[in-house]
C-alpha cells in the first residue's frame, strides 16, 4: 500500500484518538461531581497520552494525497476500531485488579454496542468507570460513526462510503451532501439521547442513572449500571421507556433526516421500519400470552417483561429484565432464535438486520411463483427498489459467511473447554453484538468474567466481525487487497 496513504489513514486515526482523549473529560468531570477524585487519575493519564499519540499522527499535517478509495476505507474502517480500543481500555487498566484483556475486551464490548462485561458489583463501581462505559456505547453507536462521516469530507474522503462500510445501507441518499447528512444524524442522536434522559429520570431514575442508559438504550448497546440490569428498577415506567428507546435507536437514520426534511411518512410507509415493528408486535403479543399461561404473571405484567427482554434481543441491546433462561426450553429456543434477527439496515442495532429476512422472504415466494410459471417473467423488488444481482448476491455472501464466522468461533471456544451451550450462544451473542448469552455462565444473570483469556480474545475478534458486517474486515485477508 502506497506510503501516502498509509500516512493519510494514520492522520485520520490521529483526530479519532484525540476525538476520544477529550471524550474521557466527561468521566473526569463525573469523578469530581461525586467526589471520587481517587479514581480521577487513571482518567487523567489516558487521557494524556491518548492525546499524545493521537497529536503525533497529525503532526505533519495532512498528506497532500489523492482520495482514499473503496478499498482504502475498508482498512481505515477496521484500523480505526481496533485503535480505538486499544486506547479506550486504558482506563480500565489503570483501575486496580483489571487485566488488560478484560480491559479490552469489555471496551469492545462497547464500542461495538454489544454489551457483554466481565466486571461485577456495578452497583457500587465508580461513577467514572460506569459512565466510561457507557460513553463508549454511545461513541460506537451512530455518534461515533456520525463524527467520521462529519470530519472525512473535510479531508475530500467521501464519509459516507465508510458509513456504508460499518453498515450495510443500501438506501438513497437523503442529502446532496454527505457532511450536511451527517450533521442531521449527529443532531437526531443527539436529540434521542437527551429525551431519553429525561423519560427515564421521570419514569423513576436518578439523572445519572438516567444518563447511562439512555446513552446505552440509544446505542443498542446494553451496559447498565446494576448488575441486575433494568431489574434493578420495579417501575413499569422504566420498563416502557427503555423498550421505546431501544426501538428507536434501532430504526434508520436515514429516515430521520428524511422525515425532518419534509417527507413526513418517510419512517412510516418504509417497509423495513413496518416489518421492525410488525415483528416486535407480535412476538410480545405470543410469547407474552405463553409466559401468562406457564408462570404466575397476571398478562400485564408477562406483556411488560416479554416486551423488554424480547425488543433487547431483537434490537442486540442486551439489557435484561429477569433471568428469561428460567422460563424453560422453549423460552431458550425463542431468545436463542431471536438473537440473529437484529434491527433494521442504517440504525446502530447489530444482527442479520430485518431487511435480510425480508429480502430472503421476496425472494422465496419469486422461486415459488416460477415453478409454478416456468416462463414467467417475475419482477423481484423490496421497498421500491428492484432486487438486481448484485443485491441478491451480497445478501448471500454476507448471510453465509455470517454464520460461518459463528460456527467456526463456538468450534474454538469448545476446543477450548466451553461446554456446547456458552460456546455456541457466546460465538453468536458475539457475532451478533447482542451482550448476554444463554446457560448459566453467561446469560443474563451472569456475566463473561469466568472465561479463559483465550475465550474472550476470541469473543473480541467475534464482536469486531460483526460490528463490521464480516466482510469489511475478511476483504482485508485477501492477497489481492495489498497488491496496487
Amino acid at each position: 500500500m502506497p506510503l501516502p496513504v498509509l500516512r493519510l489513514i494514520g492522520f485520520i486515526l490521529g483526530i479519532f484518538l484525540i476525538t476520544l482523549a477529550v471524550s474521557m473529560v466527561i468521566p473526569m468531570l463525573t469523578l469530581m461531581l461525586h467526589e471520587r477524585n481517587d479514581d480521577l487519575p487513571a482518567f487523567v493519564w489516558s487521557s494524556l497520552i491518548t492525546f499524545i499519540c493521537g497529536l503525533g499522527l497529525i503532526a505533519r499535517g495532512r498528506p497532500e494525497t489523492p482520495q482514499l478509495r473503496s478499498r482504502d476505507m475498508y482498512l481505515l474502517t477496521t484500523s480505526s476500531w481496533v485503535v480505538v480500543c486499544a486506547f479506550g481500555a486504558l482506563p480500565m487498566v489503570m483501575f486496580q485488579d483489571v487485566s488488560y484483556t478484560d480491559a479490552f475486551f469489555e471496551t469492545m464490548s462497547g464500542i461495538t454496542t454489544t454489551g457483554s462485561t466481565v466486571f461485577t458489583g456495578l452497583d457500587t463501581a465508580s461513577p467514572g468507570l460506569l459512565i466510561w462505559r457507557s460513553l463508549l456505547h454511545w461513541l460506537g453507536g451512530i455518534g461515533f460513526i456520525g463524527m467520521a462521516v462529519a470530519i472525512l469530507p473535510l479531508l475530500r474522503v467521501g464519509g459516507m462510503r465508510l458509513f456504508q462500510t460499518e453498515s450495510s445501507d443500501w438506501s438513497e441518499k437523503v442529502t446532496p451532501r454527505s457532511h450536511v447528512a451527517a450533521k442531521y444524524i449527529l443532531l437526531i442522536y443527539l436529540a434521542l439521547t437527551a429525551l431519553g434522559t429525561l423519560a427515564l429520570w421521570l419514569a423513576g431514575m436518578t439523572p445519572f442513572e438516567a444518563f447511562n442508559h439512555s446513552m446505552s438504550l440509544i446505542s443498542t448497546g446494553g451496559f447498565s449500571t446494576s448488575d441486575a440490569s433494568l431489574a434493578h428498577w420495579t417501575q413499569p415506567a422504566v420498563h416502557w421507556v427503555a423498550v421505546l428507546v431501544m426501538m428507536l435507536g434501532s430504526l434508520p437514520f436515514t429516515l430521520y433526516v428524511a422525515t425532518l426534511r419534509g417527507n413526513k411518512m418517510a419512517l412510516l410507509k418504509d417497509q423495513q421500519v413496518q416489518g421492525f415493528i410488525g415483528f416486535l408486535v407480535i412476538t410480545w403479543l405470543v410469547f407474552g400470552t405463553w409466559l401468562h399461561l406457564h408462570s404466575d404473571f397476571n398478562w400485564l405484567d408477562a406483556f411488560r417483561i416479554v416486551a423488554v427482554n424480547v425488543t433487547s434481543v431483537v434490537t442486540t441491546t442486551g439489557v435484561a429484565l429477569g433471568d428469561y433462561t428460567l422460563w424453560g426450553s422453549f423460552s431458550l429456543m425463542v431468545f436463542f432464535y431471536l438473537t440473529f434477527v437484529g434491527g433494521c439496515s442504517g440504525s446502530t442495532a447489530g444482527g442479520l438486520k430485518i431487511f435480510r429476512f425480508q429480502v430472503a422472504f421476496s425472494l422465496l415466494i419469486s422461486s415459488l411463483k416460477q415453478l409454478i410459471h416456468p416462463r414467467a417473467v417475475i419482477s423481484k423488488k423490496y421497498n421500491g427498489h428492484p432486487l438486481d444481482e448484485e443485491i441478491v448476491r451480497s445478501l448471500l455472501t454476507f448471510t453465509f459467511f455470517f454464520m460461518v464466522t459463528i460456527g467456526a468461533i463456538a468450534l474454538g471456544l469448545a476446543l477450548i473447554g466451553l461446554d456446547w451451550t456458552t460456546a455456541l450462544t457466546g460465538a453468536a451473542t458475539a457475532v451478533c453484538n447482542v451482550g448476554p448469552g444463554l446457560g448459566p455462565i453467561i446469560g443474563p444473570a451472569g456475566n463473561f468474567s469466568t472465561l479463559p483469556d483465550t475465550a474472550k480474545w476470541l469473543l473480541t475478534i467475534g464482536m469486531l466481525l460483526g460490528r463490521l458486517e464480516v466482510l469489511t474486515v475478511l476483504v482485508l485477508l485477501t492477497p489481492a487487497f495489498w497488491k496496487y
